[in-house]
């Protein structure tokens, strides 16, 4: 039987200033304080209480969930760091979490850098660690270990995140990009565009008054639930930078096929359509973090759309397109006029980053 080592507790340092200085990244009492106010605190767990130099866990109980290790990392760099439907700490947890999710991973652990610019609120550190606390809790995964960075004024902007995520795959599971083949169906669990609206329109810059939200959302459990109505799914992708065209655009060409969208059957906000036409942006190069591309076999496309509708994260599941023997790589749209249009990769940057 394992034994866990027992873990002595110690007094937690506080933070007895309001903004972030450079002594608390200069590795003395100013930076223990820091850690263990903002980020100990909010993240508390038997993983990381030891605070080693690194987390350390069970093989054995890894080897539990499956036969292969899932491991991803993702930098955050949003502005603004709080915005409608999520802020920069969910979004951290949500991305990671997502990336493992889409290879068919069980999401177990997750590490946080951050690095800090001097002068940021330490009650905006807070609220954001708490943040990915609740995200991660709600997730069914631990914040396990880190690393925090203090840089001068100018140097970064607030706040970037970067988050290492470990997961399991299952044994019966083969989820690659090159899997699609011609009559394969493709579905999205939903609204697409909705992140990266919302994104820009929190800016203020546009001077646009609209209730978009974010999608934000740790995908993990919708996944399951697909994978245990159609097995076979062939693969997935969570459609971020670039959206729902460039995830089409790296299937087609990894699996050389050709791929069709219905521009009738895309499901886009009207309100993200209206905010596209008025900035002369392509809903379909617009980021989402809450919105999956799956390629499924044609005889796993009705249990897979059920299974994903009947998920609070899939209500809004579609079939968008099929895989077909056209010229390998491409991608077209067939219009709402009935004609054809290619769906390109996108060349250079669409609009301002946004994460």
């Amino acid at each position: 039987m394992n034994v866990a080592p027992f873990i002595h507790a110690r007094k937690l340092g506080k933070v007895s200033v309001d903004k972030v200085t450079l002594a608390h990244g200069g590795g003395g009492k100013a930076m223990k304080d820091l850690i263990d106010d903002v980020f100990v605190a909010a993240f508390d767990n038997r993983s990381l209480a030891p605070l080693e130099d690194q987390a350390r866990f069970s093989l054995a109980e890894l080897a539990g969930y499956g036969d292969r290790l899932a491991f991803t990392t993702d930098s955050f760099v949003v502005d603004p760091l709080f915005f409608p439907g999520g802020d920069i700490g969910e979004l951290a947890v949500c991305g990671t979490v997502n990336d493992l999710a889409v290879g068919g991973a069980k999401p177990l652990y997750l590490s946080c850098a951050v690095i800090i610019e001097e002068g940021t609120s330490i009650a905006l550190l807070r609220q954001v660690a708490r943040s990915m606390a609740t995200t991660a809790q709600a997730a069914g995964v631990v914040i396990c270990t880190g690393d925090t960075k203090v840089v001068q004024r100018g140097a970064c902007d607030k706040l970037f995140i970067t988050t290492t995520g470990i997961g399991v795959i299952r044994r019966d599971l083969e989820l690659e990009v090159g899997n699609a083949r011609p009559g394969d169906v493709v579905i999205v669990n939903g609204l697409l565009g909705d992140h990266g609206a919302a994104i820009l329109c929190a800016r203020g810059d546009m001077a646009l008054d609209t209730t978009i939200e974010s999608d934000c959302a740790c995908l993990h459990g919708l996944i399951e639930t697909l994978l245990e109505a159609a097995p076979e799914v062939r693969f997935m992708r969570d459609a971020t930078r670039g959206g729902l065209a460039t995830v089409l655009n790296e299937i087609a060409e990894a699996s050389q096929v050709a791929i069709e969208i219905d521009e009738r059957a895309t499901p886009i906000r009207e309100e993200v359509k209206a905010f596209c036409e008025i900035l002369g942006l392509d809903p379909l190069y617009l980021a989402n973090e809450g919105k999956i591309v799956v390629i499924t076999p044609p005889e796993q496309a009705d249990a897979a759309l059920s299974a994903m509708r009947a998920h609070p994260l899939g209500a809004g599941a579609a079939v968008v397109g099929r895989v077909n023997r056209g010229e390998p790589g491409r991608v077209t749209m067939r219009t709402v006029f009935g004609g054809q249009r290619i769906v390109d990769m996108l060349v250079g940057e669409q609009l301002p980053r946004i994460c």
